[in-house]
């Protein structure tokens, strides 16, 4: 007989109001997996996106997507089970992961759910010295400030450029941070500040004091100035942000420099970023048990801390979808699982 649990399922692309709170399978494990109780699930902007069947994105590279599946790859919860090929980890541990991502990319790697089995390899113990609530947060958001800023950790083809993504030193340099009041945003200003680097954030009036609090240097209200007319000579951007005119943080970045785009897609600055000699660089963030191992350290001992905006609980997840795409998080939306 099927074990069943409760999990939040999409039948359809849509808004928010398609994720449907259900029974569902207990996932099984294979002999290199390890089944997780979770305790609480995050959301990222990738979960908004395949919600809505990615239309930002060129028809071609739209998902074909087989009904129903789960949305979610962030988790923080304790281990119920593990595989016959699994050593590292036993029934009882606390752990958290980002689950196969980016290969469940376009058909949901299932973290919305009281059960989700999780590759060995892509798992961590949870720092003891934060909640599951926190630990949820942290998975995508982290590792992909920690792949951009510290170390990408793979050597899986890179889908936006034919060269691999490669970290600068930060050591005694400026680093501005656009969208430090998000997810990645905030815990790539504490990452830069840990390496050494004088921060500048630029975010919305409301993250001042926040990010103050986190180590930023300098802090920019995008609503009252624009970065790019009082700042100059920085080595490196970071835009978590995306969008149009991501072009203009060209201006404010030193001959030698470099521009990292979490969010790539219409950047249309190439040409004057080969002549201005600043690299322009991207990567999709990859899950990796390892590093996540690694950054925990620093969650422990609370060098750098998850922010929390808001909670839900899983039934809730309609809302707490709402709540990600009204704009204005600081921080993350967690999910919490009874």
């Amino acid at each position: 007989m099927t074990k069943m649990m409760k999990a939040v399922r999409l039948h359809r692309f849509g808004g928010p109001d398609v994720l449907q709170y259900e029974d569902a399978p207990r996932p099984t494990i294979s002999s290199d997996e390890v089944l997780v109780r979770v305790h609480a699930a995050s959301l990222n902007p990738p979960d908004l996106y395949l919600r809505d069947g990615y239309r930002a994105l060129p028809p071609e590279w739209r998902p074909s997507s087989t009904f129903p599946f789960i949305l979610g790859t962030d988790v923080s919860g304790v281990v119920a089970a593990v595989g016959e090929r699994v050593s590292g980890f036993r029934a009882g541990d606390e752990v958290y992961a980002m689950v196969r991502f980016p290969e469940d990319l376009m058909h949901g790697s299932s973290a919305y759910a009281q059960y989700v089995s999780v590759p060995a390899s892509q798992l961590a113990l949870k720092p003891l010295g934060i909640d599951h609530t926190q630990a949820a947060g942290a998975p995508m958001s982290l590792l992909t400030a920690w792949q951009f800023l510290v170390d990408l950790g793979h050597d899986a083809p890179n889908p936006f450029q034919t060269f691999r993504h490669t970290p600068v030193s930060l050591d005694g340099k400026t680093v501005l941070v656009n969208g430090a009041g998000g997810g990645v945003g905030h815990l790539a200003v504490q990452i830069a500040k840990w390496k050494g680097a004088r921060v500048i954030a630029v975010a919305s009036g409301k993250h001042g004091a926040l990010l103050g609090d986190l180590g930023a240097d300098v802090f920019i209200d995008y609503s009252k100035v624009a970065a790019e007319t009082v700042v100059k000579d920085v080595d490196l951007v970071l835009d978590a942000v995306g969008g149009a005119n991501m072009e203009r943080f060209l201006n404010v970045i030193r001959p030698g420099g470099a521009l990292f785009l979490v969010n790539p897609l219409g950047f249309a600055g190439h040409t004057k970023a080969v002549e201005r000699k600043i690299t322009v660089s991207t990567t999709q963030v990859r899950s990796n048990g390892a590093q996540l191992a690694k950054a925990g350290r620093l969650l422990d001992d609370g060098t750098i801390r998850v922010v929390i905006d808001s909670t839900y609980p899983l039934a809730e997840a309609s809302a707490a979808h709402q709540r990600a795409s009204s704009g204005g998080i600081q921080g993350k939306v967690v999910l919490l699982v009874s």
